[in-house]
């Protein structure tokens, strides 16, 4: 009766994993495990639009608040209300508002009272808004949105246009309220201790 023997059995397959294959094996061997195929270039610039905090990735376009109310009654009133404000009872809830709320019992979290960076608004509402029809907005119409939504709350003038320039360089009330890692962890942050 023959036994298993474990420590036998992986000296073996060690010797087999370290010989080198004959010549012209490695051609024959799958190159994975056969599923799927290479995303062609196009289809990765399509989801490649990550905007960092200080604007890198920003397209060429621009808007201005006078022209993101426009798009914002068409877009996005249905879900954030009137000027951002929300709409009780439907799931997206309010934009603006809320400014010097964050250290009070009741905190109101918005994009302009929360979010320390502008550019985190375009990289989100160009990802994913509207709702029922995400990445549908041109660039433009994202630009003017995000100069609307934060004209409400004064952060921007109604006149100002917003751009790959320009919207990098709009203070958030909120820009220090976080610790920030972006690009690296502050020189006194310790991590365990």
């Amino acid at each position: 009766m023959s036994m298993f023997d474990p420590r036998a059995a992986a000296a073996a397959l060690a010797v087999a994993l370290s010989a080198p294959l004959a010549a012209g094996a490695a051609d024959k061997l799958p190159a994975g495990p056969g599923l799927g195929q290479d995303a062609p270039a196009a289809l990765v610039a399509k989801w490649d639009i990550s905007i960092t905090p200080d604007g890198a990735g920003l397209p060429p376009g621009s808007g201005s608040a006078l022209q993101g109310a426009l798009v914002y009654v068409r877009a996005c009133q249905p879900c954030h209300g009137p000027n951002g404000a929300g709409v009780t009872g439907v799931t997206g809830g309010p934009l603006t508002g809320g400014i010097g709320t964050l250290a009070t019992d009741q905190p109101v979290k918005t994009v302009n009272s929360y979010w320390p960076y502008a550019t985190t608004a375009f990289d989100y509402i160009r990802r994913a808004m509207p709702l029922t029809t995400p990445q549908s907005l041109n660039d433009d119409e994202v630009y003017g949105l995000v100069a609307f939504i934060l004209s409400i709350d004064g952060i921007v003038k109604a006149a100002d246009v917003l751009d790959a320039k320009t919207l990098p360089a709009v203070q958030m009330p909120n820009r220090n309220g976080f610790v920030n890692f972006w690009p690296e962890p502050p020189k006194a942050f310790k991590i365990g201790g």
